[in-house]
């Protein structure tokens, strides 16, 4: 058996590629409201839109326990696996990589975790570059390698309607939220090194949407590109952002995923999440 691939439930892999690449998906949990679940099991991207919308809002999420972690290696291990590369959302977000570290040094050399500095298909992409590398028959190395060289790859920005969100969870400084309302400005923000960061400011969401593709242009440079789209309770963002990426990209533009942002994500950044994740093929 091959290197198993692990991730967790940020990754916001559409169901087939799960299946297709024998992914294994560890959940975190949500509590919305006193109510707690997992991720993608037992919450979904509209119980955290509805409980956000509401004038009662307690939301909160919490890493998977390092021995959850531990479990699913010593399964999959026990099921024949060479090794296990383990890939997750970025530390400056979540305690998970921290997490499975603990986990993994439980079994030795045989599990190695990837920090992804991201979120989205800023690690779905990652993942899957890990697991085509696993299928391929690289060693527990080489998929570690494969899962790096995408990290550095790959590019993130997303707009949110307005910065509350991120401040209630502690992703962005209570300053950058006031300046962000004071101002009335709709943010575009990145992940350099995997914390999130301001990168620019506009009046609406349509120059939010059109800023968002001018960034993923740019950051496409000039190489081939796979694309990821997500984006919370804004469907027709994502299609205005697909549509003008791909008729500004042409044929450089490859593969594409459009998922809505489940609810881990939704609780830090609210309806109206519209992002753009830029992979650079190699």
């Amino acid at each position: 058996m091959p290197v198993a691939v692990v991730t967790d439930s940020t990754a916001y892999l559409p169901p087939e590629l799960v299946r297709a690449h024998r992914l294994t998906v560890v959940p975190l949990t949500v509590v919305l409201n006193g109510a707690e679940g997992l991720e993608g099991i037992e919450t979904f991207p509209a119980d955290a839109t509805r409980v956000l919308g509401g004038r009662r809002v307690s939301v909160s999420t919490s890493r998977p326990a390092p021995e959850q972690f531990a479990r699913t290696y010593r399964e999959l291990l026990d099921a024949g696996a060479d090794g296990v590369v383990s890939v997750h959302l970025s530390a400056e977000l979540s305690g998970t990589v921290e997490a499975a570290r603990l986990a993994a040094a439980e079994l030795g050399d045989r599990v190695e975790v990837v920090d992804s500095r991201a979120t989205g298909m800023g690690l779905g992409f990652p993942v899957l570059a890990a697991a085509t590398a696993a299928a391929a028959g690289a060693d527990l190395p080489g998929v570690r390698q494969a899962a790096q060289d995408t990290v550095d790859r790959t590019t993130i920005y997303f707009y949110v309607d307005t910065l509350e969100f991120l401040r209630r969870g502690g992703r962005i400084n209570a300053a950058e939220a006031l300046l962000g309302t004071a101002l009335s400005v709709k943010p575009i923000m990145h992940m350099p090194d995997g914390a999130i960061v301001i990168r620019d400011k506009v009046r609406t969401a349509s120059r939010g949407v059109a800023r968002l593709v001018d960034l993923a242009v740019e950051a496409a440079g000039d190489a081939e590109v796979d694309l990821g789209v997500h984006h919370l309770a804004a469907p027709q963002r994502a299609e205005q952002l697909l549509e003008a990426l791909t008729e500004r990209l042409g044929d450089r533009l490859h593969d594409t995923y459009v998922s809505e942002a489940g609810a881990v994500v939704a609780a830090h950044a609210g309806p109206g999440l519209a992002s753009v994740v830029v992979h650079r093929r190699p």
